[in-house]
């Protein structure tokens, strides 16, 4: 029989409606109002939105046009990323007074492995109380919280208590709690997969878990496995604290559609400029440069080039965008332009982790 490690202690950290409650606590005039960040009523997509926004169905991802219709009094708001990340690496300090095993998803969640923690405290159920209690005082945002024996529970559990809570899922609590959770719910199920189980008759954890090993991998290939051991409990998946960026991107959607290349060559300056100054933040370059168009009727087109040497500077960022411009045979008026630097010089790192075992 398949056993859970319960040794584990794993604690999903996520900010509430992070982006949005930035700016709110920045600008006491927004509080309490359903604001978007990003987009705009014409055009655009919605970043984030404020707890307020989403009891209308405001949500990321979706149009500004589609967010204003659901909620006519919705304020958009710009995004200040510069700002996010500076609120973010507080919130990252305040992690690391407790374990270095972090392992950050996005400015606003992380993993952390409390197994064995700085404060020798046994219980991650408390542990988790008092990081959030101090991120609450010391940022000023509120933030929610998973709490189980791998990073897969903890993360679903996280949302169980939205916003300012948090759950724990105790080791002989995970198997009951993945049978009665239903589908939709499983991390790593999305819209198509949902649909895919549901014709085959599975809506809970517990018809999931009815299923065979051969019987999932034959409907869902590589991913039948991950299915048929998640809800068994097993997840054996590290805290990677040196987890890898694999790109650096800067893109922008303009409020005017652009048809002359002139102006498309300036707004690509602009967006190296930004692009240069993350990398040069991370200390951080790449060798493959892409160029991302995305037309007036939302197709996309991406093409790439790779250099024999890792650049960073805006100028030959530039030079090679341009060149990728020039190879494209422009079909329509352009929404939006972005470039990204991947192939990085970054070099993963093996972390040891020694687990000990505690009661939660």
């Amino acid at each position: 029989m398949l056993e859970i490690n319960s040794n584990r202690k794993i604690i999903h950290i996520d900010m509430d409606a992070f982006y949005a409650s930035v700016e709110q606590m920045d600008h006491p005039e927004l509080r309490g109002k359903p604001i978007a960040v990003g987009g705009s009523e014409n055009r655009g997509v919605v970043a984030a939105a404020s707890y307020e926004a989403r009891k209308f169905g405001v949500r990321s991802a979706i149009s500004g046009v589609l967010a204003k219709k659901n909620c006519p009094e919705l304020i958009f708001v710009s995004p200040r990323f510069d700002r996010y990340k500076e609120i973010s690496k507080k919130i990252h300090a305040i992690f690391h007074d407790y374990t270095d095993l972090v392992e950050p998803l996005s400015l606003d969640e992380a993993y952390l492995d409390v197994t064995h923690n700085k404060k020798g405290n046994p219980s991650a159920t408390l542990l988790a109380k008092e990081i959030r209690t101090r991120i609450l005082n010391e940022v000023g945002l509120t933030a929610s919280a998973g709490i189980s024996v791998n990073k897969f529970v903890a993360k679903i559990a996280s949302d169980y208590n939205k916003p300012n809570g948090q759950k724990t899922v105790n080791p002989d609590e995970v198997r009951s709690f993945l049978e009665e959770l239903p589908i939709r719910k499983f991390y790593g199920v999305g819209k198509v997969t949902t649909e895919k189980m549901y014709q085959l008759g599975i809506f809970t954890g517990l018809e999931l878990k009815s299923k065979s090993l051969e019987f999932l991998s034959t409907h869902f290939g590589k991913s039948g496995a991950f299915y048929y051991h998640v809800v068994r409990g097993i997840h054996n998946s590290e805290v990677k604290p040196d987890r890898i960026t694999k790109s650096v991107a800067a893109e922008h959607t303009f409020d005017t559609n652009l048809s002359s290349e002139i102006f498309m060559l300036e707004q690509l300056e602009k967006i190296a400029t930004s692009l240069e100054r993350r990398l040069k933040k991370q200390n951080i370059a790449g060798k493959t440069v892409t160029l991302k168009i995305k037309y007036s009727d939302f197709s996309q087109q991406t093409r790439s080039k790779t250099v024999p040497y890792f650049i960073a500077d805006k100028g030959l960022i530039l030079e090679n965008v341009k060149e990728l411009l020039y190879q494209e045979r422009m079909k329509d008026s352009v929404r939006l332009l972005g470039i990204s630097l991947s192939n990085l010089n970054t070099e993963q790192k093996k972390t040891v982790v020694v687990q000990l075992q505690f009661a939660f």
